[in-house]
């Protein structure tokens, strides 16, 4: 496997699936692995899909579910005047604009920060808050550059945001802290340089939008618009691999959240090495559907994998699928490539592939047509959730060192 080929879901999927083989063999140094859990964990996330959606009409798990919270149909408000003028396509720019700092912005708040929405009075914290308090930047135009045009990001908007203005925006304070906020910041930032770098993905704009017309020109519009999930994951690991700060590289590609464990297998310079893209590919799952709105047929989508997060990897632990050997080794918080965080992150996407069939069987015929994207969020990730509030007061099984960037 070259460097290159480390930028793909099937690699995710083999380098993972070896790392569970050797737990499930007893070689793992931190875990211990009982598939004999994994029907008992689908009835619970099986029950919370349907609480969640009777008809199991569940959507993607995506950014656009936070930006629902409390029941508000935030992003419909915004973007109604803007669809209302028939331009589907600068409509879908601009979606892709507001996902695309708006998952950036998403990585773990800590559980003491809280933001209060001022348009609906809804108080919310972690993902949910991060989410609407990225929404009303956006609305404010804290990331554009053209006072006229506040709905979009570009690279000039980017380029003067610094963590005072970002701060106030996310209600920030002493009472109130924000878990990686210069983080945060620091990777807008790169992402606006790494914008005006790359006029092939992201135009004369240097906008995240300019992705669609990067994958869709508009010369192949008029033969029908489709392209595969992967392509879309393809796109972002491409253009914004430099944006990274903690990020792997090899061979001159920037691999982005791609760690080493020894268990990993391969061979060269790639060997021990595994990659999980989580907000790479949390990324890809928020935009399909501004491009689905735009009537883009998005083809393929469980090429996508789970997501190497702590909702996911806290609902294999607290279901006791996942066991740690030694508790006292995650007494305190461990760096994101810490040996046994990059491994329980691994055990979690592999899992999470064997779990999700048994989730379908578990709500009946009408669930086999649910795509992964659908499971998790109906799902898995609502599972992990609870189960953490009811054991933790929301907090993960285990403590990862965040700088905003990856968890």
């Amino acid at each position: 496997m070259t460097p290159a080929q480390l930028l793909s879901s099937a690699a995710i999927r083999e380098r993972c699936a070896n790392i569970l083989s050797c737990a499930l063999a007893g070689e793992s140094r931190w875990f211990t692995v009982d598939l004999g859990q994994l029907d008992p964990a689908a009835e619970q996330v099986a029950a919370i899909t349907r609480r969640r959606y009777p008809d199991l009409a569940v959507p993607y798990h995506s950014r656009w579910r936070h930006f629902e919270a409390g029941g508000f149909d935030r992003a419909g408000s915004l973007f109604a005047p803007l669809m209302s003028s028939g331009d589907l396509i600068e409509t879908a720019r601009s979606r892709i604009d507001l996902a695309v700092v708006a998952v950036l912005l998403d990585a773990g708040a800590g559980g003491a920060w809280r933001y209060t929405d001022a348009a609906t009075g809804f108080v919310a914290g972690r993902s949910e808050g991060l989410g609407i308090a990225s929404l009303r930047a956006f609305e404010a135009g804290l990331f554009s550059s053209d006072a006229g045009r506040p709905l979009q990001v570009d690279c000039q908007g980017l380029a003067a945001l610094d963590a005072p203005t970002l701060a106030a925006a996310f209600q920030v304070r002493a009472d109130n802290p924000l878990v990686g906020l210069e983080g945060r910041v620091d990777l807008l930032k790169r992402l606006g340089e790494t914008m005006r770098r790359q006029s092939d993905w992201f135009g004369e704009s240097a906008r995240p939008g300019a992705l669609f017309d990067a994958l869709l020109p508009a010369a192949s519009r008029e033969h029908g618009m489709r392209i595969e999930a992967h392509d879309i994951l393809s796109a972002l690991l491409q253009s914004m691999g430099p944006i990274w700060p903690q990020g792997a590289s090899l061979g001159g590609i920037a691999l982005g959240d791609t760690w080493p464990h020894p268990q990993a297998g391969g061979i060269g310079e790639t060997a021990a090495w595994v990659p999980f893209h989580k907000l790479s590919q949390w990324l890809t799952y928020s935009l399909l559907e501004p491009f689905e709105a735009a009537g883009v047929k998005v083809a393929r989508l469980d090429a996508l994998t789970g997501l190497a997060e702590y909702r996911n990897g806290g609902l294999l632990v607290d279901t006791e699928v996942i066991r740690a050997r030694d508790a006292s080794v995650f007494a305190s918080p461990l760096a994101p490539g810490a040996e046994p965080i990059v491994e329980w992150r691994a055990l979690t996407v592999s899992l999470i592939d064997l779990l999700a069939p048994r989730v379908r069987a578990q709500l009946g015929p009408v669930a086999n047509t649910l795509p992964l994207a659908a499971i998790l969020e109906g799902g898995t990730w609502a599972a992990g959730r609870e189960l953490a509030q009811s054991r933790r007061g929301g907090e993960p099984p285990f403590r990862v060192i965040s700088d905003g960037t990856v968890f």
